[in-house]
C-alpha cells in the first residue's frame, strides 16, 4: 500500500507546476528568470501553510539540476547540518532548503554563516512566521526575502482539478471542489489532504458535499468569504482602527484571529501605530511591541486579550498623519532630483559649522538644507496635545531666527 500523500505525489518538478504565487512566478515574475538565467542566490520564502513554500524550493532545485539538501531546522540535529558541510568540501556549492528556519539555534546558525559567506551553500529558508521578526539578522542580511501569499480560491479548484487527474476513476462536481476550496482557507495541502481521504472514502469514487461536510464539518472561514478575502478584512481592520470605530476593529480583529494569522495583526498594529495614530501619541509604537511581545509569549487563546486592549487602545487614540507625510514630501523631492548640494559648513569637513551646544539653549541659526530649498517646510504639525508642543518648539525657533536675523 501506498501512504504517500498525495501533495507529495503532486509536488512540482517545474515552477511553470506551482499554484498561484504569480507575483514571483510567470513570465518576467523574478523567479522565474532567475530559473531561466540559471542563477540562483540565497533566499527566505515566508507565507501561510500551504501556499507552496515547499513546492517553490522543490522546483527550483529541480528545475536547476543542482546538488541539494532538504533539512528541517528542528528536526535535523547539529550532526545533520555538519554532513551537509562536509559535502561541500566534495562537491562544492550545495543549495540547503531548510525548512522551519525561524528555529534555527545558534550552533546550526555558527555552522552556516561561514558557509553562506563565501558561497559554499546557497540557502533557500522556509517559514511561516515574519523573518523581520523571528530571523536572525545575520542571516536574514545575506538573503532575499520574498513573501508568498494565502492562495486564492479560484486558484485552489485550479490545482484541485490538475490533481483529481491522479485519482482514478474519481468523480467530483463543481460544487464540490468550490467546498473543498472554502474549507482550505488559502491552504492548497489542507485541500489535496481533503481530497484525497473524500477519494478513499467513498466505495464508487463519487465525491460531493455531503461527504466532505461527512470528513470536515467545520463552517467556511471567515477569512474565504468570496467578496471579502484575506487582504481586504486586513484593509478593514487598519481602516476601522484610524476611523476611530471600536465595534469594527474588534470584528476585523476577531476574523483575523479566528484564522490564527497573528503575524499579519502584529505587521498591521505595527503600521498603524506609525502611520495613522504617529505623533498624536508617539509612544503607542513601543506599547504595540510591547504587546505583540506577550502575545508571542502567551500564544492563543490568550493572546486575544492583549490584542483585544491593544486594538480598543488604538482605535481611541488621537490620529495623525503628519510624520509620514512630511517624510513622502522630502522623498519626493529626492526622486524628482532635487537635492543640491550639501551646505559647506555642515558637510564632512565642516568648515565654520557652528556647534549647537556652545549657544544658549543649545540653538544657532544656520542652514542646513541646500541652496536649492533652503525654505522648503516639509512638517507641518497637527492641532492634537503632543504636537501642539512640537509647534510651540518650532514656533520659537522661528522666532529665534527672525531675532538673530
Amino acid at each position: 500500500m501506498n501512504n504517500e500523500p498525495l501533495a507529495n505525489v503532486l509536488r512540482p518538478k517545474k515552477l511553470s507546476e506551482v499554484i498561484g504565487q504569480e507575483h514571483l512566478i510567470g513570465k518576467d515574475k523574478i523567479l522565474t528568470n532567475l530559473v531561466k538565467n540559471k542563477k540562483l542566490f540565497s533566499m527566505i520564502l515566508y507565507g501561510p501553510p500551504g501556499v507552496g513554500k515547499t513546492s517553490i524550493a522543490n522546483a527550483i532545485v529541480s528545475e536547476l539540476d543542482v546538488k541539494h539538501r532538504f533539512l528541517n531546522a528542528v528536526v535535523n540535529n547539529k550532526k545533520d547540518f555538519e554532513i551537509v558541510f562536509e559535502e561541500t568540501k566534495i562537491y562544492g556549492n550545495i543549495v540547503l532548503v531548510v525548512d522551519e528556519i525561524h528555529r534555527l539555534n545558534k550552533d546550526k546558525q555558527d555552522l552556516l554563516l561561514p558557509l553562506l559567506e563565501n558561497g559554499l551553500i546557497t540557502l533557500i529558508g522556509l517559514t511561516t512566521s515574519n523573518p523581520y521578526h523571528k530571523i536572525n539578522p545575520a542571516i536574514r542580511s545575506r538573503c532575499q526575502i520574498f513573501e508568498l501569499l494565502p492562495l486564492k480560491k479560484e486558484e485552489i479548484i485550479k490545482g484541485l482539478k490538475r490533481a483529481t487527474k491522479f485519482l482514478k476513476d474519481v468523480k467530483v462536481d463543481d460544487k464540490s471542489l468550490n467546498l473543498m476550496a472554502s474549507l482550505s482557507n488559502g491552504d492548497f495541502r489542507f485541500a489535496l489532504n481533503l481530497l484525497e481521504v473524500a477519494y478513499y472514502s467513498t466505495s464508487d469514487k463519487k465525491i460531493n458535499e455531503e461527504i466532505i461536510k461527512t470528513i470536515n464539518s467545520k463552517a467556511s472561514s471567515p477569512m474565504d468569504e468570496d467578496e471579502t478575502g484575506h487582504y481586504d478584512v486586513l484593509s478593514a481592520f487598519q481602516k476601522s482602527i484610524r476611523g476611530s470605530d471600536v465595534n469594527a476593529a474588534l470584528h476585523y480583529l476577531a476574523r483575523l484571529i479566528s484564522s490564527g494569522d497573528l503575524d499579519s495583526i502584529y505587521r498591521r498594529m505595527t503600521v498603524i501605530a506609525y502611520e495613522d495614530i504617529g505623533l498624536a501619541n508617539p509612544n503607542m509604537g513601543v506599547r504595540v511591541d510591547a504587546c505583540i511581545n506577550a502575545c508571542e509569549r502567551i500564544g492563543l487563546p490568550e493572546a486575544r486579550i492583549p490584542l483585544g486592549d491593544m486594538v480598543i487602545d488604538l482605535c481611541l487614540s488621537p490620529k495623525s498623519n503628519s510624520g509620514h507625510v512630511a517624510l513622502d514630501l522630502a522623498l519626493k523631492d529626492v526622486e524628482n532630483g532635487n537635492i543640491g548640494k550639501v551646505p559647506t559648513h555642515i558637510n564632512a569637513q565642516a568648515f565654520g559649522y557652528k556647534y549647537p551646544h556652545d549657544y544658549p539653549g543649545s540653538y544657532v541659526v544656520q542652514q542646513y538644507l541646500p541652496d536649492e530649498l533652503k525654505n522648503r517646510v516639509y512638517y507641518k504639525p497637527k492641532n492634537n496635545k503632543y504636537e501642539k508642543v512640537l509647534a510651540t518648539t518650532l514656533s520659537n525657533i522661528e522666532r529665534i531666527k527672525k531675532n538673530q536675523n
